[in-house]
């Protein structure tokens, strides 16, 4: 079932030409087919093959165009058999796991040095980054930019050149990214094993500062590394890492620093010791120069590190011991490997304190979840294999045995647990092979710990020796004490363990001094007291004095031990993917594929068992309650609520429902799918469901919302009227209170403050001022005779029709209105016109000046009725020069300035332009105010009483502007003349 499905699909996406696309749909399950398809599809350019959910990888030793953004969209979200194998559609799958169902996953990559493990986690990381933060959050995209450019900085510091490989990792890295319940990274943490602590590579931008030169060849920790040619663009790699850096948050002066270590590593390695005499020097002082300056330190105290060793005996006093030749370069050695070691493991803190989750809570921020990219060293054989190549290999079998243990041995368990029908398949556990190295009092580890820390002179052939006592009778363990007739190994030096991954040949020499691994308190006292202050913080046990330290450090070994079995805890609760590194050639060919290297690592990667199991077994499995959980809106008769017996029936009524019978088995507590297609069946009509079911739950939960938002606004407007009846009565009280007593008082009220209305009040507020301000007028206003009402009026009239326009109008002086009345033969003109036209009183009369067209002027007389404007000449004894019925004037015109000039329009446009002569006792009597006034004053209760707007009676005060009027007369009115002074013209309410 579980080979037609799959084949069907991938015959769809991969052509027959191609090979098979998953080795679980191999017609036979033998090494034979195995290696002619995976050398088939490597021959077509098919780097990648699915072995169910795991992919193998063949490095192509070429770029290939299959990682661009088309390609991250095409696996986004996609199933599994939906597209060719890529690493892509592993790093999917774990990650639409762990947001699925709230699971922690893992990526481990596996294979050996060369295989194309780094650039493979590469590839999982920008994936992973491409895929998350689609709404293109800062802060995400942020965590997101760091977390990738860790990789070039650590790659760049913890990778080498050897004569194997351009960039071999010379350390392993695990990185745990943190998810949120969106499914966008929130930060992560990066666990370092860094094996070699030996800078192997160096850069060709030294600075001169550092007192380096260009060529990787004058120094003796790069020398080997720089006879290969390399494929990397140098240069171009540098400047990536420094850009990096910056990115991740490195200041210069720390970004400085590192080179001033990085330095002070290549300029020890070429430090030569000599004897003179009984004492040891240091050959070229200008070294030691450099170095102190480049550890920002004294060069007396640098020699005396390198050359003494300052030690407490046992009566606590403290001596120097003076270093012999072989021992001050063993110093050296060590110094400059706990200076790259404290480099890295710094470098590595730093970046984890900026990609650490900050400020999380699970009940704010919901489940936080992780996926895990494991990318370590990979199994080495050289001919020459020492402590490295032992660390490495021992932390390959324990990875290999994760795997025996998750994917053979539990599955196989668990199948038999649940009752489900299975025919066991055998398979290499190399628990045994773990047990030789690391098992307490008996392995490898413990011998060596025992002889680093016995007394006296231990040898590493005495080690060696004490290993054939203790382990002669193991399986996996031999040497050429054990076998004389092995030739392959030599006397005193070699020992052999059989590994998964094949026969391993190690040599004793230098395993204890490796293992012990001492560094001299000087040189941590050396660099702890630097005035540097990033390297002092890389050495903080260098506070301690020499009568302090006591206690013996854990070995190398032990150390590298802990931190593996910490790794492999970590891996074990996660559910894992796998990524298997297949090495094609050792020439770095792309077109060689050879057959024998290749099916050694299909041998020792476990492979061929890999394939029977996911072929034999079952895809996915999951408990009946979680399964039920998950998919119950599937099935009518499990949504919402089953009504059966158990959950096993309702999980049985949804797989019957959708015609999976033959795909499933039941367990004791758990389904098992076979195939994948099933499952993304489901999950495709649970996709098409979930938008149902979230629109009705909104539809429901936004009319529960609706309701409270309905009481709650009901209440707040019940209140909020309440509150402002309340507020509506305390003003109106507190305007009561303040202006109780107003008619008493001497300025009725123009005194008292006004409360400060609320906001519902606001026009109302300012109309109750205004009605005050009117009957404040009023008041005043009904104490003047009514032979003073004209003017005042007038006066009124002009305020507002003038608005501010002139500075002086003549408000502050007496309006004698006929300046006409007392002139000698003016008199008799008056009564002669006043028989004659009948009119009934002047208006305005005064000197004047004519002025025509040409700009000429001439001496006239104005005298305006309340029938005629009469322009009279004064030296003709008053002759009536022009008459213009009053009703003809359309308005009139008058400058801003001091000047009396004023225009008198008409309705034949024939207008009259005059200027208005000052008062011969006042030269500076301004009467423009006045005429403007009288005017506006006469027309204003004309047109009122012809419209009948009120009664004739009434005309003497019911055209006033009451907000000009408290603006014209003042408030300390006492005399039916006081308006007449300018002080009470100026007096303003507001």
């Amino acid at each position: 079932m579980l080979a037609v499905d799959r084949a069907s699909v991938m015959a769809v996406l991969e052509g027959l030409e191609f090979g098979k696309s998953d080795f679980v749909l191999l017609d036979e399950v033998n090494i034979e087919q195995f290696m002619e398809n995976l050398k088939l599809r490597f021959e077509k350019a098919r780097i990648y093959t699915f072995i169910g959910e795991g992919v193998v990888s063949v490095n192509p030793y070429k770029q290939m165009d299959i990682y661009g953004k088309e390609d991250i969209n095409a696996y986004r979200g996609r199933e599994l058999y939906e597209n060719p194998p890529h690493l892509y559609a592993v790093a999917d799958a774990a990650y639409k796991a762990m947001k699925r169902r709230a699971k922690d996953t893992c990526i481990v990559v596996s294979g050996e040095s060369g295989a194309g493990k780094t650039e493979a986690s590469k590839y999982i990381m920008q994936y992973i980054a491409a895929i998350t933060n689609p709404s293109q959050r800062a802060e995400v995209e942020s965590v997101k930019n760091v977390l990738l450019k860790s990789n070039c900085v650590l790659e760049a510091f913890g990778n080498a050149k050897t004569n194997r490989n351009d960039n071999s990792s010379r350390f392993g890295k695990y990185m745990d990214i943190n998810f949120n319940f969106n499914g966008d990274p929130t930060g992560g943490h990066i666990n370092n094993y860094l094996l070699e602590k030996l800078l192997r590579g160096g850069s060709d931008d030294m600075l001169k500062s550092l007192h380096l030169h260009n060529d990787p060849a004058n120094y003796v920790y790069t020398r080997d590394g720089a006879v290969a040619t390399t494929s990397y663009n140098d240069r171009y790699s540098h400047n990536a890492v420094l850009s990096a850096l910056n990115v991740i948050g490195f200041s210069e002066e720390e970004i400085h620093s590192i080179y001033r270590i990085l330095g002070t590593i290549l300029i020890l390695g070429n430090l030569q010791f000599e004897t003179d005499r009984e004492s040891v020097l240091v050959v070229g002082m200008e070294d030691v120069s450099h170095i102190a300056e480049l550890i920002s330190t004294e060069p007396n105290n640098v020699t005396k590190s390198l050359l003494y060793r300052t030690v407490a005996t046992g009566a606590g006093e403290v001596i120097e011991k003076g270093h012999s030749e072989k021992e001050a370069c063993f110093g050296r050695d060590a110094f400059t490997k706990a200076l790259y070691e404290r480099l890295f493991g710094w470098i590595v803190s730093r970046i984890n304190a900026v990609i650490e989750v900050k400020d999380y809570n699970p009940v704010l921020h919901g489940k936080n979840t992780v996926i895990g990219v494991l990318d370590i060293y990979g199994f080495e054989i050289f001919d020459n294999n020492s402590f490295e190549q032992f660390c490495i290999n021992y932390c390959n079998e324990k990875l290999q045995q994760l795997f025996i243990q998750l994917i053979l041995c539990q599955e196989q368990d668990e199948y038999k647990r649940e009752g489900i029908t299975w025919q066991h398949i055998d398979y290499f556990n190399n628990q045994i092979i773990v047990d030789l190295v690391e098992q307490p009092h008996k392995g490898i580890i413990s011998v060596l710990d025992e002889a680093c820390l016995s007394v006296g002179k231990v040898t590493d052939t005495v080690c060696l020796e004490s290993m054939d006592a203790k382990l002669g009778q193991h399986p996996h363990y031999t040497s050429r004490k054990l076998a004389p007739s092995d030739k392959t190994m030599e006397f005193h030096r070699d020992f052999r363990i059989r590994h998964y991954a094949g026969d391993v040949t190690y040599s004793v020499e230098g395993f204890l001094d490796k293992n012990k691994d001492p560094l001299f308190q000087d040189f941590k006292r050396l660099m702890f007291n630097s005035s540097n202050p990033v390297m002092k913080e890389m050495w903080p046990d260098g506070q301690l004095s020499i009568t302090e330290v006591t206690k013996r450090p854990l070995t190398a070994a032990t150390l590298f031990k802990n931190s593996i079995v910490a790794l492999v805890e970590k891996l074990s609760c996660k559910e894992p993917y796998y990524v298997r590194c297949i090495k094609p050639n050792d020439m770095k060919s792309p077109a060689l594929f050879d057959d024998a290297r290749c099916q050694h690592q299909v041998a020792y990667l476990g492979l061929l068992e890999n394939v029977r199991v996911r072929r034999a077994g079952f895809a996915y499995r999951q408990a009946y309650t979680r399964f039920l959980q998950r998919y119950k809106m599937t099935c009518e008769y499990t949504w919402p609520n089953h009504l059966m017996g158990t959950d096993r029936e309702a999980v049985e009524a949804i797989v019957t429902q959708h015609g999976f019978q033959d795909d499933v088995a039941y367990g004791h507590t758990k389904l098992f799918v076979r195939t994948p297609k099933s499952l993304f069946t489901l999950e495709q009509e649970r996709a098409a469901l979930i938008p149902v079911l979230v629109l009705f739950l909104q539809k429901v939960w936004r009319g529960a919302l609706a309701r409270m938002r309905c009481r709650r606004m009901r209440a707040i407007f019940v209140i909020m009227g309440c509150y402002k009846r309340y507020k509506v009565k305390v003003h109106f009280w507190e305007v009561a209170r303040r202006f109780a007593n107003v008619c008493n008082m001497a300025d009725y009220g123009k005194s008292v403050e006004w409360p400060t209305p609320p906001a519902a009040l606001t026009q109302f507020h300012s109309i109750t001022q205004k009605l005050h301000r009117r009957w404040r007028a009023w008041q005043i206003v009904k104490n003047i005779p009514p032979s003073d009402m004209g003017e005042i009026r007038a006066k009124v009239a002009a305020l507002g029709a003038l608005n501010g326009e002139r500075k002086d109008w003549g408000c502050g002086r007496s309006w004698e209105r006929d300046y006409l009345a007392n002139v000698s033969h003016s008199h008799s003109t008056a009564m002669y016109l006043r028989n004659k036209d009948e009119y009934n009183q002047v208006i305005f009369s005064g000197f004047c000046r004519k002025m025509n067209r040409f700009n000429k002027s001439s001496d006239r007389a104005l005298l305006i009725t309340d029938k005629h404007i009469y322009k009279l000449d004064p030296k003709k004894q008053f002759k009536v020069l022009k008459r213009l019925p009053l009703e003809v004037i359309t308005g009139l015109s008058v400058t801003a300035g001091v000047d009396q000039m004023v225009a008198l329009h008409t309705s034949s446009q024939d207008d009259v332009l005059l200027y208005i002569q000052r008062g011969e006792l006042c030269p500076d009597q301004d009467r423009i105010g006045e005429l403007v006034g009288r005017l506006i004053d006469h027309f204003t209760r004309s047109v009122a009483t012809v419209r009948g707007w009120v009664r004739p009676s009434c005309t003497g005060l019911a055209w006033l502007n009451w907000d000009c009027v408290e603006t014209v007369i003042g408030l300390d009115y006492s005399s039916s003349r006081a308006f007449h002074t300018s002080q009470l013209f100026q007096d303003k309410l507001y």
